[in-house]
């Protein structure tokens, strides 16, 4: 055979090997998009910080005020919104148990929209402070049910009214440390689904009064600092100086020093001893000896403390409900690690002032395991929307030192705050109520309420026991 003729040969075609070789490069370049695609689709499903932080544009007030989105709207507009609750649904079904009237209230809601109360402790053994969160949580949830664009599933739900979690339940918190209470002998259906908080609602408190109300006497005061929450659609939006350097330079708190929890049961008696007489600080116990027993004389409205460049954030028994209000101030909020999770705690990404101060030789402190697991990443300051400080306060002046030598990072903390809890409203009425819809469907698609007697109780409308507050 001639050189010519084999080198024919050699350059003919071959179909069979060359359709091999085109599938398999199909497949490789299939497998690598379909990765691609389960890695975004994970990142998305679980709300996670990165895709929820870097939203910065703000919402319409025609989004804001929504109470009717549905389920992929809410997802559009809210990122991350649910991740307490998807975490719980990971952890599978549950038994729903009766717990009498001795417990925390039980309902069941029907046909999608209505409520039903089946078991509720009694009026006379709960202080007004309980009975009105117990009503303001019951009427956070009606308001999502008959606002709903679609029925939601029935189901029966414990609802616990109380500062700690416990048993199963819906809960205003939960223990930050992942690995808490937990243990072999543990109850395999203890779980905690987050709600909002019930001053979501209102707060009979004079210093606080409604949420909307607050939220609307913090804008207003902010916008006199030059910071404009965004304009109505069609309209061009004002642009103006900012004015944030002409806050108040100190850090400021008020509350009840003896409010602290067993795990940390000094904090507010430390705060108070670390801030006494110092320039940087407007820190006061309340001083209820002058005032009713409703507001002290020394109290600051809810919005005054947005007057502040610097905000002190204290846990009490577990979790405080002040803390989403001093969240809705591009004020810098300065606060040990948080140690329990409210149900869109989840989007504080903290600086840890130990990591800022040591460039200078201040003070150091060094997490430890509890705070670690609850709160494993840290942000710069740069980029961070929270101020984590020494458990002991023992860097608070530093911190606030650091803060006024550094302004535009202090600002930019403060900014990030605020554009991203009211600008991108995660805390609206339209992301609440979106909240509250997701609870139902993941308490429902996971409660499992077969063999407790739940067909025999007897039941009020919800309509009813708003009135009298008694099954």
């Amino acid at each position: 055979m001639g050189e010519k003729t084999r080198l024919q040969m050699l350059m003919r075609p071959r179909p069979r090997q060359n359709r091999r070789q085109l599938r398999q490069i199909a497949l490789v370049l299939g497998l690598i998009l379909l990765a691609l695609y389960c890695l975004v689709s994970f990142w998305n499903r679980s709300g996670s910080s990165t895709t929820t932080l870097q939203r910065r544009q703000p919402l319409p007030a025609q989004v804001l005020n929504n109470l009717s989105l549905d389920e992929e709207q809410c997802r559009a507009h809210f990122p991350g919104l649910t991740k307490e609750i998807d975490d719980v649904v990971a952890q599978g079904p549950f038994q729903v148990k009766q717990t009498g009237d001795r417990g925390p209230l039980q309902g069941r809601i029907k046909d999608g929209r209505q409520i039903y109360i089946i078991h509720a402790q009694r009026k006379s053994d709960l202080s007004q402070e309980m009975v009105n969160s117990r009503t303001a949580s019951l009427h956070q949830l009606h308001r999502a049910l008959i606002t709903s664009p679609s029925p939601l599933p029935d189901t029966i739900f414990t609802l616990n009214f109380q500062d700690q979690p416990f048993g199963t339940a819906w809960a205003y918190s939960r223990h930050a440390d992942p690995s808490f209470g937990s243990s072999s002998s543990d109850d395999p259906n203890r779980r905690s689904f987050l709600m909002p908080h019930f001053s979501f609602w209102a707060w009979d408190l004079p210093f606080i009064g409604s949420m909307s109300r607050a939220a609307q006497a913090i804008s207003s005061l902010e916008a006199s600092y030059g910071y404009l929450d965004p304009p109505p659609p069609g309209r061009r939006g004002q642009k103006k100086k900012s004015k944030w350097h002409t806050k108040t330079p100190k850090a400021v708190w008020r509350g009840t020093p003896s409010f602290n929890s067993v795990h940390s049961p000094r904090m507010r008696q430390n705060l108070v001893r670390a801030a006494r007489d110092q320039p940087w600080a407007d820190v006061e116990a309340l001083d209820w000896t002058g005032g009713s027993d409703r507001n002290a004389s020394n109290a600051l409205p809810v919005e005054g403390f947005c007057r502040y460049k610097y905000v002190v954030h204290t846990e009490g028994i577990a979790y405080s409900g002040r803390f989403q209000f001093l969240q809705m101030c591009a004020s810098v909020v300065l606060t040990p690690p948080i140690m329990w999770m409210q149900h869109l705690t989840h989007l504080v990404r903290p600086a840890f002032s130990s990591e800022f101060l040591e460039g200078i030789g201040g003070r150091r402190w060094t997490p430890s395991d509890k705070v670690r697991r609850a709160w494993p990443v840290g942000y710069k300051a740069e980029e961070a929307n929270m101020v984590f400080v020494a458990p002991d306060w023992s860097d608070l002046g530093e911190t606030v030192a650091w803060l006024e030598a550094h302004p535009e990072v202090a600002e930019g903390i403060a900014r990030r705050q605020r554009d991203l809890f009211v600008g991108a409203g995660y805390f609206s009425p339209a992301a609440e109520t979106c909240y509250w819809r997701a609870l139902v469907r993941g308490w429902a698609k996971m409660a499992r309420t077969e063999g407790q007697g739940w067909e025999e109780t007897e039941v009020i409308p919800f309509e009813m026991f708003s009135l009298t507050n008694t099954v």
